[in-house]
This record gives C-alpha cells, sequence and structure tokens, in this order.
C-alpha cells in the first residue's frame, strides 16, 4: 500500500514537468563521468568547508556578532536571516535553474557572490577598534541575509546538479567523500590559522578570518570549471515569483510524502534556534576563550566528516528514511548535554564542553541527508522546486529566533529542554515518512 502512495505521488506531480526527459545516449554520458563528477564535486566541497570554517554558526558568527553588538535578541537574528534568505532565494531561483541547460552555471556564479560579500565584510573589520561603527550591526545582517541567500540558491544548485549527474545509490558516497576530505582539510586550517586570527584585539583578527573565507569560495567556483555537465535542453517554466509560491502551495496539499516530510523537517530545523548560544553558554557560564572556540570549531568540523561518512555509506545502502531517524533522535539530546555539562562541569574542566559541539555536527549532515532524501522522492526534473519546497518550510520555524534569543536572557535551561522536546517529536514522525527505495525497488524489477 506504501508503495502505490509514492508511486501515485510521484506520477501526479505539481507543478507539470516542462522538461523533456532524459535520452538514452545522455544517460551513457552522465555514467561515464560519473566518477570525474564526483571527485570534482568533492574538491569543490571541500574548499567550501575550509571556508565554512572560518565562518561557524555556532562558534564564529554570533562570537563575532558579541564583539559589534552583544545582545542576546540581536545573536538570535542570525538563525532567522539565515534560514529565510536560504529558503526564500531558492524558490525564486528554482524556475531559473529547472529552465538552465547546465546547472553548474548557477553554482559558479553563486559562490563568487558568497566569496563577494565576505570579502566587504572582511574590508569593513579593518575598522574594528579604530573608530565607532554603531552602524555595523544592522550592515553585517544585510550581508549576512545576502549571503545566506547565495548560499541556498548555491545548494539548491548542488543539489539539483548531483540528482542530475549522481547516480541516487552513489549520492551518499558523494557526501562521505566530500565530507571526511573538507573536514580533515578544515580542521588543519583552522588549528594553524584561527587561534591567532581570534586573539588579535578588538576584534580586528576577524578582517583576516572573512579574507580567508572568501578566498576559499574563490578557489571553490575555480573547481566547478571542470565539471562535465551534459546540456539539457532549454526549459520554458514559467518563474513568475507568484506562481512559484504557489506550486510550493499546492504541492504540500496535495502530495502526501512531501506533507509528512516536510513536517519533520519544520520541527527538526528548531534545533537551529540554538546555534547562536551554546558557545555563547560556554563562554559565560564556563569562561570558554579564543582557544577554546578553536577547539570547538575543529571538533564539530571533525563530526561533520565523520557523521558524512556514516550517514553516507548508510543512506546508500539502507535508505535515508532510517537515517533521518537516528540522526534527529541523536539531535533531540544536544540541548540535554548543552545543559547538563554546563551545570557539573568548572572553568577548570571546561574542555569537556566540547562534546555539545562534537554532536552538533550531525545537523548539517541531517540537512544534506534530508535533502537527498527528498531527491529520491520525485523525478529528476522536479527536482529544484521540490528541494526548494523543504527549504521553505524550514524556514518558518525560524521566526521565532529573535525571541528565543530574548528568552535565553530569562531562562537558557527552559529554552534549551522545549528545543530538545520539539526536536524528539520530529524523531517520531519520521515513522510516518515513505521509503522511496521501496518504489526503486520496484521499478527495477518490473525492468
Amino acid at each position: 500500500m506504501q508503495n502505490d502512495n509514492v508511486n501515485s505521488e510521484r506520477t501526479s506531480e505539481t507543478p507539470t514537468p516542462e522538461i523533456l526527459p532524459v535520452g538514452i545516449e545522455q544517460q551513457q554520458e552522465r555514467t561515464e563521468w560519473e566518477l570525474w563528477n564526483l571527485l570534482t564535486l568533492a574538491a569543490h566541497h571541500v574548499f567550501m568547508r575550509l571556508a565554512w570554517i572560518f565562518k561557524t554558526e555556532t562558534v564564529i558568527m554570533p562570537a563575532f556578532l558579541d564583539v559589534i553588538a552583544g545582545a542576546g535578541w540581536i545573536r538570535g537574528c542570525l538563525p532567522i536571516f539565515n534560514r529565510i534568505s536560504q529558503s526564500i532565494a531558492p524558490v525564486l531561483a528554482s524556475a531559473s535553474l529547472r529552465n538552465m541547460p547546465c546547472k553548474v552555471r548557477m553554482m559558479k556564479q553563486t559562490t563568487m557572490l558568497m566569496a563577494f560579500l565576505f570579502g566587504c565584510l572582511s574590508f569593513l573589520c579593518l575598522n574594528l577598534g579604530k573608530e565607532a561603527m554603531p552602524w555595523f550591526p544592522a550592515v553585517f545582517l544585510i550581508i549576512y541575509a545576502m549571503f545566506f541567500a547565495a548560499t541556498g540558491v548555491n545548494q539548491l544548485s548542488f543539489n539539483t546538479l548531483q540528482g542530475k549527474l549522481i547516480r541516487p545509490h552513489r549520492r551518499g558516497r558523494l557526501m562521505s567523500i566530500a565530507g571526511m576530505a573538507g573536514s580533515l582539510v578544515a580542521m588543519v586550517g583552522a588549528y594553524f590559522l584561527l587561534t591567532e586570527w581570534l586573539a588579535i584585539p578588538e576584534g580586528r583578527g576577524f578582517s583576516w578570518i572573512f579574507g580567508f573565507t572568501s578566498l576559499c569560495f574563490v578557489f571553490a567556483s575555480a573547481i566547478l570549471w571542470i565539471v562535465h555537465e551534459p546540456a539539457d535542453k532549454q526549459g520554458t517554466t514559467e518563474s513568475h515569483p507568484g506562481k512559484l509560491f504557489r506550486n510550493v502551495w499546492r504541492t504540500l496539499r496535495e502530495n502526501r510524502s512531501m506533507q509528512r516530510v516536510a513536517l519533520a523537517a519544520m520541527l527538526f530545523i528548531c534545533t537551529l534556534l540554538l546555534f547562536p548560544h551554546y558557545q555563547w553558554l560556554g563562554r559565560e557560564v564556563l569562561g570558554a576563550g579564543p582557544t577554546d572556540l578553536m577547539m570547538w570549531v575543529i571538533v564539530q568540523n571533525l563530526s561533520v566528516g565523520i557523521f558524512s561518512w556514516i550517514t553516507g555509506y548508510y543512506g546508500d545502502r539502507y535508505g535515508y528514511r532510517i537515517v533521518i531517524r537516528v540522526e534527529m533522535f541523536a539531535l533531540a539530546f544536544v540541548p540535554i548535554v548543552a545543559i547538563g555539562l554546563s551545570e557539573i562541569l568548572t572553568p577548570e574542566t571546561r574542555g569537556w564542553y566540547t562534546l555539545t559541539f562534537l554532536l552538533l555536527g550531525l545537523t548539517p549532515v541531517t540537512m544534506k541527508t534530508m535533502f537527498n532524501y527528498v531527491l529520491e522522492l520525485v523525478e529528476e526534473e522536479q527536482h529544484p522546486h521540490y528541494l526548494s519546497t523543504l527549504n521553505v518550510c524550514m524556514a518558518a520555524p525560524l521566526f521565532f529566533a529573535p525571541l528565543v534569543g530574548y528568552l535565553i536572557d530569562w531562562n537558557y535551561r527552559l529554552i534549551f529542554l522545549i528545543i530538545a522536546g520539539i526536536v524528539l517529536t520530529a524523531g517520531l514522525l519520521t515513522f510516518r515518512m515513505d521509503e522511496p527505495r521501496l518504489h526503486l525497488k520496484n521499478e527495477s524489477v518490473h525492468r
């Protein structure tokens, strides 16, 4: 019965596809170049990870905002600017991406835009401590929102491109190789550079941090020129914003499989509401300093690599639904671990608080796992639309981020426990999600 549901939802698609199916010759070309493209996309991801470790959302960015602002509600704005920008921009770009014969083009453009924005931020940081900059928090949040709009479109194009070039049972392999290699390179970079830059007085070291981040994005964009992507036929999907958002609503209303994953994703993403506050808890309660921040960044990125390898292997072998379920249950305990460690540790034993960031590395891996799950739910021509729909769903809860930041200053223990309960509920909802691998197996049997 479950197979019939998945099968019917895959055929009664909204909106109606306007791109011709992939031909046999084109599919053969993709298969011949699959290993090359897998390794090239993995190399691109390595530079993206190296850039990302110098702007980690749980440590570096909130620490920087504490330098230029300080209030909990402002720190709480980071998740909402992050997720909302990442969610709205992909919807607006989904039709354009779908119509592009070569999806890698949009990846190149957005990666260079990310480099430019962090270059601007690096330039502005040169004046920290030299003059009053009361306008800087507002400017920073604008740049931050623009960056994550570019990031959202970049991730949409990456996931669409891997859906086009990499077969379903090898996407986990890409996640494993890219995650592990990227984390190892990023850890080495952070170990040799980050502590020294964080120790520069008055926050001026952030100019070096953000400048290096910009340079890494430039290299990540350059690597994409060697991706071998067979061109599709030019699409004609309408790109009017109103229609795009109506299609998102129609998909959520009519597709039961998408309804289930969307609801689980909305509850799971509430874990991001606490992202800026884990480092605050370690610094305020346990007296953590620049060396601790560096260690948290390194450990978190190490865990991203390890978890990417594990989830990629099991996702390829058993499907992504069971992997998502385990990931969500594990993430539900992270706020509890953070609160417990902050209660029992002292400034002298605060090194154990690093365990929190070891577990937090599972969060971006879970998001990638969910995108891989959605890639298997629908046909290739629908990938941009469904990926952007999932992004919109994950944005909705983060409107509460400033309120959560304000309440953290009031009673952080209670807020951490509430978020833990919400993420646990998301894990329970995965039992209602469909398993698209069953449909793929039935297709292979019929062939």
